[in-house]
């Protein structure tokens, strides 16, 4: 039988020509009109690329951004990310809805959504150091009884790689970056072995509200040794720690659903707009096929909201908690680990 050194090898090497495994987020849908996301095949090589909402950066290998570059910018809005030059006008209490050309199903964990003021700056113009991201929804463990576990990426895969948030129908008016991100977990038994798939869209919110939480700096989000970070994920489980900053006081869950594409839209450039956001056109789906329980929160949404919004599929609610990291067991190797791993796991 071969060992666990030789099989891990063995699985590193044969996903090495699979790095475009990985993903990102092809678009955006909100109320049925598609909006174009970052195009890593086609922008980089076209001289002038179209203004689109979504931050560039340089992940044309679909890669990720891991925990030795935390305190990096590289993990505000991916490897060397730069503003988006439009923005995508959406009501405070509609659903946007995020969709990935793939993701792998071994690369289990969390999504997580964040946003982050631009103030008077703009968004396309904003320092992205100067950022403070607070949550807006948080999804982790929903079945840990076998290893390595049922988790939010997997309800996302099951969504046709889809995956939906709602803006808070209490937020303030204004100009926000939203930060869309899963966290791998397939090697988080090993110290900066965890994955992060940060990406960024800015909008454009209207409505009458008047909240905004205190944010933290995208560099100050997570740390390598984290618990929800540094973790196993190949062993029974009962709960898990989302790594961040906490949701603020009065989130509630937001069941899983898709949103219909009816037309395609252009996101606005230039000075803030009073334009409405689309007319909702959507659709309902089953996103799981059979009841499980998810960590999920979002801002709660009036009644009068959720009718303009995306049909939806509701999901329970688990709350988590930390748990310590045990001996690790035979996981499943990322195609991108690079040399560095490789020769970690050579040594082992």
């Amino acid at each position: 039988m071969p060992s666990f050194t030789s099989k891990t090898l063995l699985a590193a090497l044969a996903g090495a020509a699979a790095v475009n495994a990985h993903g990102h987020v092809k678009n955006v849908v909100i109320n049925g009109a598609s909006f174009q996301g970052y195009d890593i095949n086609v922008f980089p090589y076209t001289q002038n690329p179209p203004k689109v909402a979504a931050w560039t950066a340089s992940n044309t290998d679909n890669g990720f951004v891991g925990p030795e570059s935390f305190a990096s910018s590289d993990i505000i809005c991916h490897r060397n990310s730069a503003n988006g030059q439009g923005r995508i006008v959406v009501a405070a209490g509609d659903s946007v809805f995020l969709q990935w050309d793939t993701w792998p199903e071994s690369h289990h964990g969390p999504v997580i959504d964040y946003l982050a003021s631009c103030g008077s700056t703009g968004c396309d113009k904003i320092e992205k150091t100067a950022l403070e991201f607070f949550k807006i929804a948080e999804a982790g463990l929903v079945d840990g009884s076998q290893a390595p576990g049922r988790w939010a990426s997997d309800v996302l895969i099951d969504n046709n790689n889809s995956w939906m948030v709602k803006i808070p129908a209490n937020i303030r008016p204004g100009q926000y970056v939203l930060r869309h991100e899963i966290i791998a977990l397939h090697s988080g038994f090993d110290l900066n072995g965890a994955q992060n798939y940060p990406q960024c869209i800015n909008i454009e919110v209207t409505g009458s509200g008047t909240v905004l939480p205190q944010g933290v700096k995208g560099t100050s989000l997570y740390t390598p040794t984290d618990a929800g970070i540094r973790f196993n994920i190949y062993r029974s489980l009962d709960s898990y720690p989302i790594p961040g900053p906490a949701l603020p006081a009065g989130f509630a869950p937001v069941p899983q659903g898709s949103s219909a594409i009816v037309s395609s839209a252009t996101a606005v450039t230039g000075a803030a707009t009073n334009a409405p956001a689309p007319i909702a056109t959507t659709t309902p789906v089953n996103v799981v096929p059979s009841p499980t329980t998810i960590v999920t929160s979002v801002v709660q949404t009036s009644a009068a909201s959720v009718e303009t919004s995306a049909a939806q599929t509701a999901v329970p609610v688990q709350t988590s908690t930390r748990r310590p990291i045990s001996t690790r067991p035979q996981p499943t190797r990322c195609p991108g680990l690079g040399r560095r791993h490789l020769r970690k796991v050579a040594r082992a």
